[in-house]
């Protein structure tokens, strides 16, 4: 890497220059160094293609969610219906 000469200054709460600075330390980097990776790592095209996949995903996985629901209420539902005959006939002796 060539040397680095030109200063970006920015402005960050006291909490996330702690986290940044813990984050540096364990990776054994200067907070430079670990910043200008992760910089250098992002991409949002990649990062909007990856939440696309999760929504989908979401997406499907709600639907069976609701479905399964659907079904245990209808279960429950008709549970209850064989329970309201049961005591109607144990009435009715």
């Amino acid at each position: 890497m060539a040397n680095a000469t030109e200063p970006i200054a920015v402005l960050v709460t006291a909490q996330e220059k702690a986290m940044i600075a813990k984050m540096a330390r364990d990776a054994n980097l200067s907070m430079g160094e670990f910043l200008r990776r992760a910089a250098a790592s992002f991409s949002p095209n990649d990062d909007e293609k990856m939440l696309e996949r999760m929504i989908e995903q979401m997406m499907k996985t709600t639907v069976r969610a609701c479905t399964a629901m659907d079904d245990a209420l209808a279960f429950v539902d008709a549970s209850n219906l064989r329970i309201k005959a049961m005591e109607a006939k144990r009435a009715a002796r």
